[in-house]
């Protein structure tokens, strides 16, 4: 019997889907928030569309989404969602952005979907099983040294401080040609398929990052905060995802 919290991230997966599709390169209102981040017609209508299922059918779970805020607080399961997650690249018209499904059971990611609506790719993750993309079992990447590692991260705007050091004491252990920028949520959904080895970044949102946990670590990857502590809604939004877990000590190391 197939796992009804899977069935239902796979509904609302495709509820944004079908909001966001007929949107992109199209025509659509934005707006700067508060944070100076934009956001756009599309991104509000998706959580809309994914929200009112959840609240139908699951009344007593609590959502937690980027646009439209939290309803029932208190709710040991929390919906945590991220309608378009890039909206910069949605903006841009880059399929690289990604519509981010997480439950929360007690503050702790257990199910997560990366959905790629555009390229029709969705990655599935959940505590204690394998992740699948488009329902097909995948696996991170083993990596021997940090000096072969892809590194991904969005932006190295995104960075402030000492943080800017950790970041290129990475950088400078790994090849320069091998470094790429943007991608937001697409770039930990090549880690769960061996693509990319390495992704970090700083400044993020649990409704950012919930859902990638159980996508790379179904696939053998760990995602951990820059100390290499599990992430949980807790956690400070400074983030490390690894195909292979065996490099994030010399990551640590390398940060500094």
């Amino acid at each position: 019997m197939r796992n009804p919290d899977v069935v239902l991230a796979n509904r609302l997966a495709d509820a944004a889907g079908e909001v966001i599709g007929p949107l992109f390169r199209g025509e659509w209102s934005e707006e700067q928030k508060l944070d100076r981040s934009f956001v756009t017609e599309a991104d509000r209508a998706a959580e809309a569309a994914m929200r009112a299922i959840i609240e139908a059918e699951r009344p007593e779970d609590g959502i937690l989404g980027e646009e439209f805020g939290q309803r029932n607080e208190g709710a040991g399961r929390q919906w945590v969602l991220d309608p378009i997650d890039g909206t910069t690249s949605f903006i841009a018209g880059r399929p690289i952005f990604g519509t981010l499904i997480a439950l929360v059971q007690d503050g702790w990611p257990i199910l997560g979907v990366i959905d790629q609506p555009i390229l029709k790719e969705r990655w599935v993750g959940v505590v204690g099983e394998g992740t699948t993309l488009n329902g097909k079992a995948i696996c991170s990447a083993p990596c021997r040294e940090l000096s072969s590692a892809v590194l991904g991260t969005t932006t190295p705007h995104q960075f402030q401080g000492a943080d800017v050091d950790a970041f290129m004491g990475v950088a400078k252990s790994v090849a320069e040609r091998k470094i790429i920028y943007g991608g937001d949520c697409y770039n930990y959904a090549l880690v769960a398929s061996g693509h990319v080895d390495l992704v970090i970044e700083a400044g993020l949102q649990l409704h950012d990052y919930a859902a990638l946990v159980p996508v790379v670590e179904g696939a053998g990857g760990m995602m951990s905060d820059w100390q290499g502590n599990p992430l949980d809604a807790g956690s400070d939004g400074r983030v490390i995802a690894l195909g292979d877990p065996a490099r994030l000590e010399d990551v640590l190391e390398a940060m500094g």
